[in-house]
């Protein structure tokens, strides 16, 4: 029988918080998170006109195994700023992924863009948690959570001044987001419970959306033609994690999928 690579993830997660709980209990969290930090605008970013890319900070997976185990989180993130990216996304589960808090810290300190904590957050712990990490928004995984818990979380969120992205990978993701009342949604081209890809998910899914929600197309995005299909279908903005981090020049590679490189040679 095939992993469920979800469920493991989760099982482990909630392990882990329940031992966080006993050095940190959740009221002093809460205070924390409460404090008045430098919120960048995540949502608003993604929002504008223009194409965006969430840039991605990730070490490891369950499917790939080792991606960048030795990465320079702050290095990165510089990379990926000098090559136009719009925010940042960095992987703080541990077991896994090989990511950890301080990768988060340490990006956001190197740059001004906003950042996303991507974790799998089935606990308001971890959103108080995020808040006091200095996070700027947090991923919220429709599959792993039910829709009170999905509309409560959006709604802790707008208290805590975290925008939420939230991840949908089917059609019954999609219709409990909307009913939760999601704006910012991320379509993930990979189920989560086999790593399995299917580049064509979120091109279909978002004639699903609403006006008023926001699209992003996540995973298995690795050339400018991807980028451009997606753009045909109303997608502008596109979280990319492993075909940057395992880029040769993650700067260069960045401009080429925004399609820098296309409008230089137009204007020569």
């Amino acid at each position: 029988m095939a992993k469920d690579f979800l469920k493991i993830i989760v099982e482990h997660k909630r392990r882990e918080i329940a031992e966080a709980k006993q050095r940190m209990p959740e009221a002093r969290l809460w205070e924390a998170a409460m404090v008045k930090r430098d919120k960048r605008p995540f949502a608003a970013t993604l929002e504008k006109p223009g194409i965006h890319i969430i840039a991605e900070i990730k070490r490891a997976s369950p499917s790939k195994g080792d991606i960048c185990p030795e990465l320079d989180p702050a290095s990165l993130a510089r990379q990926y700023e000098e090559g136009g990216a719009a925010a940042l996304s960095v992987l703080t589960e541990t077991a896994y992924f090989k990511g950890s808090v301080d990768d988060l810290k340490q990006a956001r300190a190197a740059v001004s863009l906003p950042v996303l904590r991507k974790d799998f957050t089935i606990s308001s712990y971890q959103m108080y948690e995020s808040a006091a990490l200095g996070a700027d928004a947090v991923l919220l995984i429709v599959r792993i959570l039910t829709t009170d818990q999905l509309r409560d979380y959006l709604a802790l969120g707008q208290e805590l001044d975290l925008d939420c992205l939230v991840e949908v990978h089917s059609e019954k993701d999609l219709e409990n987001a909307h009913q939760a009342g999601a704006r910012l949604i991320g379509i993930n081209n990979r189920n989560l419970s086999s790593f399995d890809t299917d580049i064509n998910t979120a091109t279909r899914m978002v004639a699903g959306m609403r006006p008023h929600q926001t699209a992003v197309a996540a995973s298995g995005i690795s050339d400018r033609k991807d980028i451009e299909v997606n753009l045909k279908c109303g997608i502008h903005n596109f979280l990319i994690g492993e075909s940057l981090v395992r880029a040769d020049d993650p700067r260069r590679f960045l401009q080429s999928l925004l399609g820098e490189n296309i409008e230089n040679a137009k204007r020569k």
